[in-house]
């Protein structure tokens, strides 16, 4: 299982996660969802105390992944497979341009 922390503005927002069957979760931290109620980080994931599941990357992290030559250099840099979705996004969206950053955590497994 890999996971990120999601900020939205420095702020912790939510958590991504691929599960060990593949599987792609969302969930916005319980203290955001009181505290910033109007603050969704896409319009497509309004902010919800329900978690949003997906058998793919949701398209909205999908876009923060670097493309062409970026991309190239990326995944030849950090030797990321460029299918690796899960694996880029952690890698390489930790300072995006933008409101929303992805960090990684590192499990006890050591990923």
């Amino acid at each position: 299982m890999r996971r990120g922390k999601v900020y939205y503005k420095d702020i912790p927002a939510g958590m991504i996660t691929e599960t060990d069957d593949g599987e792609f979760v969302f969930r916005y931290e319980e203290q955001y969802v009181k505290e910033h109620p109007s603050d969704f980080i896409t319009f497509t994931m309004p902010v919800s105390d329900v978690p949003y599941i997906d058998n793919r990357l949701f398209p909205f992290f999908e876009g923060l992944i670097p493309e062409g030559w970026l991309l190239d250099i990326a995944s030849k840099s950090w030797k990321i497979n460029r299918n690796d979705r899960m694996g880029l996004l952690l890698a390489c969206c930790q300072n995006c341009i933008g409101a929303v950053s992805v960090i990684p955590i590192r499990g006890s497994d050591g990923e």
